[in-house]
């Protein structure tokens, strides 16, 4: 089975993948102190409780926007699971679609990877939102990716009006109980700010960014709360929850052959 690690900046996410089945997903809070024996540990004993041995594993792949990461856990496949890990990014590797921006190396792995899943996926023409620790707006034309936008996500926003008013309490994302954003009331006040705010800033951010395209665009969502924000948005043409772990895996068999 494959090892897909995809290394963000709130969590690591592990998945382990046979053809196109995964079959198993584990999350933990990315610390850049992690150790590689540390993470064996770790995973270890959550294969065991799915009733896995470490030698079910005979591939790895790893995407990180945290470079520190990258040592430890290139460490945790070669000294645990004895592979050597394909590292998107990293010369030679090939993600299966074009980089047209001025400056490639700047541009996050998990974008990349996200990218080439939703154009292996869904095809050319398209826009794919990423709800993590910032919101991400990747455009893939022509098969490339050609750029976009990144936003504070909903979290960091929601956290930052907590720190930096006394009397604002810390609140779920969730939009008001009735639907409404004419609120009464603190909480309901805040949460049609926060939620229906940063609807439009998705819907808005889309927007322009099909008018820069100049052709029509399929957005995809994905992302622990795109499901959320799909049902108070019509702008979102597909959710895929899977896609940076399918991303890896399309990079994998690309790259392993």
């Amino acid at each position: 089975m494959l090892l897909a690690i995809d290394v963000g900046n709130t969590n690591v996410v592990f998945a382990l993948i046979e053809g196109e089945t995964i079959h198993h997903r584990w999350r933990i809070a990315t610390t850049h102190a992690r150790t590689a024996d540390e993470y064996a540990v770790w995973l270890s004993q959550l294969m065991a409780l799915e009733g896995l041995d470490r030698s079910a594993v005979t591939a790895a792949v790893i995407s990180t926007v945290v470079p520190p990461s990258l040592f430890d856990l290139k460490r945790l496949c070669s000294k645990y699971f004895h592979v050597e890990p394909i590292v998107v990014g990293e010369p030679g590797v090939d993600p299966g679609i074009g980089v047209n921006v001025p400056n490639p190396q700047e541009v996050g792995a998990d974008r990349i990877v996200n990218s080439a899943a939703a154009y292996e996926r869904y095809g050319d023409g398209l826009i794919v939102v990423d709800f993590g620790t910032a919101t991400t707006f990747d455009t893939v034309m022509d098969g490339a990716y050609v750029g976009g936008a990144i936003a504070p996500g909903i979290n960091l926003s929601m956290e930052a009006l907590y720190m930096a008013a006394a009397k604002l309490p810390r609140i779920a994302i969730e939009p008001p109980a009735n639907g409404r954003a004419l609120a009464q009331g603190t909480v309901p006040a805040m949460q049609s700010g926060i939620f229906f705010g940063y609807v439009g800033l998705v819907e808005g951010l889309v927007r322009r960014i099909k008018s820069d395209m100049s052709r029509p665009a399929t957005v995809i969502g994905t992302g622990g709360l795109a499901t959320l924000f799909n049902r108070h948005t019509d702008v979102i043409d597909h959710v895929d929850g899977d896609l940076t772990i399918r991303g890896l895996a399309l990079i994998h068999a690309r790259n392993s052959k």
